[in-house]
């Protein structure tokens, strides 16, 4: 009995529920089916699946046996699938969700590079400050930052980078420049309401850690309204180093409370649960790693693996 065709039955018998309904699934006839499993828990020593008439269901064996084959042969799929992008170059179409105004900064800059490395290839990107359902979207992978709340997917640490408290030299001019996290409650502070913001801020010297709640006149819900808000000279910000870097760069805005530090921000690649990552997607996530690197505005985390949620 060839194993791999065995675990491939068994797989489909568990997710269809039925016999027939996997038949139907792999294009076999529900004997051949059936004499697949039985051999299978022959060949085992187990009992997989309970019969009843309200369907199958996978005894405790069964269910490990499932999660583990299932696993198994999402291994050797892979594994094909890296073996013929090997051979034939990276092609088709890869789908990216990203942050506009990170994507704006980072990635469409470097994209001709990526493109000219696969001139086969073709990138449709999704650019959307919100967390959307990858699924749904047919995003093959997404990149976001910040805490991510519980669920499915698998993601993984690509970047770090630190906050700071920055704001534009005609404002510290006029308004003063904070000596001290205290001193931000005299400031007209422009709060960012996404993920990863809000009024209340830990600052932390020498291991002596300082609660601030900040507050001014403008709240916004997008990056690209913190910018050009800090840009016009309405107040400072508490923003990662990823979204002023050209203009930390060029003088046009300053950093300030220099010897106090903020939480950093990840930048995690996500992908879709249930499917397997394409090499497409293994590509420009190590481009994306190679050009944070490069730019010397965030630094690459060591990979971790998360089940996390949308």
């Amino acid at each position: 009995m060839d194993r791999m065709a065995a675990m491939e039955t068994y797989v489909s018998v568990v997710e269809a529920g039925s016999f027939s309904a996997a038949a139907k699934r792999l294009k076999l006839g529900q004997p051949a089916v059936s004499k697949s499993i039985a051999q299978l828990e022959e060949r085992l020593g187990v009992r997989l699946l309970l019969r009843s008439t309200r369907g199958l269901t996978p005894t405790d064996a069964g269910q490990r046996f499932y999660e583990h084959a299932r696993r198994a042969i999402e291994e050797v799929d892979l594994a094909e699938h890296v073996a013929r992008d090997a051979s034939t170059g990276l092609s088709g179409v890869l789908r990216i969700s990203a942050a506009v105004t990170f994507a704006r900064l980072h990635i469409l800059p470097a994209l001709k590079t990526f493109l000219d490395r696969h001139p086969n290839l073709q990138i449709d990107i999704v650019l959307d400050d919100r967390t959307i359902d990858l699924l749904e979207k047919g995003v093959d992978v997404a990149l976001r930052m910040g805490s991510l709340d519980d669920s499915t997917m698998t993601a993984r640490r690509i970047a770090q980078s630190r906050r700071l408290v920055v704001g534009t030299p005609a404002y510290l001019a006029e308004a003063g420049v904070p000596k001290t996290p205290a001193d931000l409650s005299q400031h007209q502070v422009i709060v960012y309401s996404l993920r990863g913001g809000g009024e209340s801020w830990a600052f932390s010297q020498h291991g002596k850690e300082v609660a601030v709640v900040v507050s001014g006149r403008v709240s916004v819900s997008a990056a690209e309204g913190m910018r050009t808000t800090v840009l016009g000279g309405l107040g400072l910000a508490i923003a990662s180093e990823w979204m002023f870097s050209p203009e930390l760069a060029d003088g046009s805005v300053q950093a300030v409370l220099p010897d106090w530090e903020l939480p950093s921000i990840d930048l995690w690649a996500v992908f879709p649960a249930g499917r397997l990552v394409s090499a497409k997607a293994r590509a420009f996530i190590a481009f994306v790693e190679e050009i944070l690197g490069a730019g010397g505005s965030g630094t690459g985390g060591a990979p971790s693996e998360s089940q996390l949620a949308d």
